[in-house]
């Protein structure tokens, strides 16, 4: 964890605590987080949450990696962290993540000239990034770590020779569908994050075996006082930590692996990495700078959206949820920006096929490769899109969704398809002013009776709507308001 305050326009870290639990470790054959590992995350993030408890909602963000997006209990497992941290906590994409990292390597140093490889290694995924300046243009996250590499290669923590060639040919395998599209690229310097990488760095000065970098060499180097230990409890190394002794074999295999396949001759360990870029992720959110917003534009051009129409419509749909947000107790700020976002691609499966294209947009939006997002965040966008249109209940979208959120989604559904209904015709007629009065489970709505009376199809469309929202208890009713 970082704790920062701004100064002159940048963060500037005033308090770092770090404990190491090794989550991935946690993982039984199932892809279970076991109670043990579960017990030290929780334990942890009790500790972290007295930090965090009184900074703002929109100041903090808690993300988890790759053992959350491969724990079959994880949904389980977060609803507790999140009541123990008294946080809110993401579970981020392997793409989201790299490019995180990238973020936070990239405004760790002062090359602004420069093409640069990033490189992270952490216990279950490595990402690999190619950049320019603060824009990624290339990124992977590889399904190999310090810790998976170290259960499979070096069980019971014996280390040999075989094992160690094995895990690098393994490593090297990984990348070998990435390998030509990184190569084609280039860059003019490597650089490496977080622990893995900075520890080795350290090892490898302390040993003599580097002055400035990694190496080749001084992997090699590495690779062989670790086998000649024989066992990672016999590792003696120079600023080797005991937390790190049990998983540095892995880590260095995967590393060798990626100076063998993508030809790295020199890597410089930087200081800033996953952390530090969520850091300036959120400054730019706060200033309202968020990548969330480039990405909605992107996926419009990239799905022919109907720009026009879906501002006519975001229109109306924001006016009604000003008027229903605090009586259905949603966030003004997150709930408007969410239900924004949704207005803005509900019509990107049409790109597909009119036919169930509410079906179709919800996939492409959880599957899709979305800047700035987390897993749930793309969740909750699916389900509004998917709830758009047909029939609608919390148990549909609860299939998607973790339990807390549901309510949300279909309460956030609600404003889009009412406004959808008002927008039938398409055109860019006016909609009249719409005055709504919300209770906790109701909606009426009061329009102009000359207006109403000139629309029988918007009318009949408003009446069909009831009834469809009847079945997900919500009451819709319309009234009419005399003309002014």
């Amino acid at each position: 964890m970082i704790v920062a305050r701004l100064e002159h326009g940048l963060p500037v870290v005033i308090d770092k605590i770090r404990e190491n639990i090794r989550l991935a470790d946690g993982l039984d054959s199932n892809k279970n987080l076991t109670s043990d590992a579960q017990a030290r995350a929780l334990l942890c993030l009790q500790r972290f949450g007295e930090r965090v408890r009184d900074l703002p909602e929109n100041c903090v963000r808690v993300v988890g990696t790759n053992t959350l997006r491969k724990a079959r209990n994880s949904r389980e497992f977060l609803a507790e962290a999140r009541r123990v941290l008294g946080k809110d906590i993401e579970v981020i994409p392997g793409r989201e993540e790299a490019r995180l990292i990238y973020l936070g390597v990239a405004h760790s140093i002062d090359r602004d000239a420069e093409r640069r490889l990033v490189v992270d290694i952490g216990g279950g995924s490595t990402e690999l990034i190619v950049g320019e300046r603060f824009e990624p243009l290339e990124r992977d996250s590889m399904q190999m770590g310090c810790v998976r590499f170290t259960q499979k290669f070096f069980p019971d923590g014996v280390l040999s020779k075989q094992a160690m060639d094995k895990a690098r040919l393994a490593a090297r395998l990984e990348v070998r569908g990435a390998e030509e599209r990184y190569r084609s690229l280039g860059w003019d310097r490597a650089y490496g994050a977080s622990g893995t990488i900075r520890s080795i760095d350290a090892i490898l000065r302390a040993s003599g075996l580097a002055s400035d970098a990694i190496t080749a060499e001084g992997l090699k180097g590495l690779r062989a006082a670790i086998v000649q230990a024989g066992h990672s409890d016999k590792l003696s190394l120079p600023e080797l930590s005991a937390d790190r002794r049990p998983v540095l074999a892995g880590g260095v295999a995967v590393l060798s692996g990626l100076f063998d396949a993508l030809g790295i001759e020199r890597m410089v360990a930087s200081s800033g990495a996953l952390r530090e870029g969520l850091l300036y992720d959120l400054l730019g959110r706060i200033r309202s700078e968020d990548v969330r917003d480039r990405t909605i534009r992107i996926f419009q051009t990239r799905y022919n959206v109907d720009r026009g129409f879906s501002a006519r419509l975001q229109r109306t749909v924001l006016n009604l949820f000003d008027q229903g947000a605090d009586a259905w107790k949603i966030d003004a700020r997150a709930g408007r920006q969410f239900l924004s976002w949704a207005t803005q691609l509900h019509e990107i499966g049409l790109s597909v096929s009119h036919s169930g294209y509410h079906r179709h947009g919800a996939y492409l939006l959880r599957n899709s490769d979305m800047r700035g997002f987390s897993q749930d965040d793309q969740e909750l966008l699916a389900a509004v899109v998917l709830g758009h249109r047909r029939r609608v209940s919390r148990a549909r979208l609860g299939g998607v969704l973790p339990e807390r959120r549901v309510e949300l989604a279909l309460r956030l559904t609600v404003f889009l398809r009412v406004a959808r209904r008002l927008h039938r015709s398409r055109g860019s007629r006016t909609i009249p002013r719409i005055d709504a009065e919300f209770g906790e489970s109701s909606i009426c709505l009061r329009l102009p009776e000359e207006w109403l009376r000139a629309n029988p199809l918007t009318r009949a469309d408003l009446e069909d709507e009831a009834t469809v929202l009847a079945g997900a208890g919500i009451e819709l009713t319309i009234a009419e308001a005399p003309a002014q």
